[in-house]
């Protein structure tokens, strides 16, 4: 099975897992045209979609690509605002396609019904996580993203998170800034900018590389609970105290 980035807009990344055979499953295809000049060039055919939230960027391409491929299976949280016939899944279904089993997970924080999906080797996780940051706050609240983010860091740490946007570097400028003594962060960060430099994604990466360097996995460290107090101007009370706090942190940070 080859794990295949297709970059779309300024930043996204669309998620193709293609079979020897040619079968595909795509993860949030919020544009058809890099999907089907894929499949064009390389020869290979969408057999499912995964869907992780409602946003346009991440579900824009899917009735092109259903009527490119009638055949292709759709699979989607429970989410009206996802206006397209598929199959809908939650908390603890599995997917079956291609021989693999995707296991749903709730992941709400950035939207309230934002899932992600696992196999043995990989996460795709939406705008739930990224590498060195997690999704803005749309809809969830901080006792939300806080469990969704405790689930997505208690999975195998060998699984290889597939986050659907290119947002490594700006994450790690903010990561550094509250976590500054971190080693492995800032390895990854010079990592990354190398990756970027050679025009590379800095994407997957491992959650074991995450669960040591991305701030909003490690609001139980001394390290950052510290940076959000000082940055607060007064002392955190909890874990969800800290990853608001940081949320809002990252919000509004300039470099």
């Amino acid at each position: 099975m080859r794990l295949t980035a297709l970059p779309a807009f300024a930043d996204n990344y669309i998620w193709a897992l293609v079979a020897d055979d040619g079968r595909a499953v795509v993860i949030d295809p919020g544009q058809a045209a890099p999907v089907l000049a894929a499949a064009a060039q390389q020869g290979w055919v969408p057999n499912s979609i995964l869907l992780t939230h409602h946003h346009d960027d991440h579900i824009g391409g899917v009735a092109e690509l259903q009527a490119h491929f009638p055949a292709v299976e759709v699979y989607a949280p429970v989410e009206p605002r996802i206006a397209i016939p598929a199959h809908r899944v939650g908390e603890g279904e599995h997917v079956q396609a291609l021989g693999l089993g995707f296991h749903v997970v709730s992941v709400p924080g950035h939207t309230r019904s934002h899932i992600a999906f696992h196999t043995a080797e990989h996460l795709f996780s939406g705008d739930s996580l990224f590498s060195l940051g997690c999704g803005r706050m749309f809809e969830g609240t901080p006792p939300q993203l806080l469990a969704s983010l405790r689930k997505l860091a208690s999975l195998p740490a060998q699984l290889m998170v597939c986050c659907a946007h290119e947002y490594t570097l700006s994450n790690a400028v903010f990561a550094r800034h509250v976590d500054p003594t971190n080693a492995a962060l800032s390895q990854r960060h010079e990592e990354a900018l190398a990756m970027r430099r050679d025009d590379l994604p800095t994407l997957p990466v491992s959650l074991a590389s995450e669960l040591e360097c991305n701030p909003f996995l490690r609001t139980n460290t001394p390290a950052v609970q510290a940076a959000v107090s000082a940055h607060l101007g007064r002392p955190v009370t909890d874990e969800v105290d800290v990853v608001a706090g940081l949320r809002h942190w990252k919000d509004g940070f300039r470099t």
